[in-house]
């Protein structure tokens, strides 16, 4: 398997959605811009969040088994997606790309 490499290329916040709807919460989110991530053998990553994994895993295992090619021409690169998580407050954008 190949292994899989996940940046944070992005972080949103909506306070205005937060105020209006979200219990206070401590430390909602831990990623950084930039961070980058290495998956092995589809493990999720220490320091990745839950929620943001399970949006990531079906991209990551099929970028990992030589995948790729996502929804036509979507990325100049092939083996490579940029997905969100589903913090629909708070949202992170990752790129996720094979490596060798």
């Amino acid at each position: 398997m190949k292994k899989v490499k996940i940046t944070v290329m992005r972080m949103a916040c909506y306070n205005d959605l937060i105020e209006q709807y979200e219990r206070p919460m401590d430390n909602a989110c831990d990623m950084t811009l930039g961070r980058t991530f290495i998956v092995e053998n589809c493990n999720r990553p220490d320091g990745m969040c839950d929620s943001a994994w399970e949006t990531l895993l079906p991209f990551v295992r099929q970028l990992a088994q030589g995948g790729g090619h996502f929804f036509g021409n979507w990325m100049k690169n092939p083996h490579s997606a940029m997905l969100s998580c589903n913090d629909g407050f708070r949202p992170v954008t990752f790129l996720v790309e094979a490596i060798e």
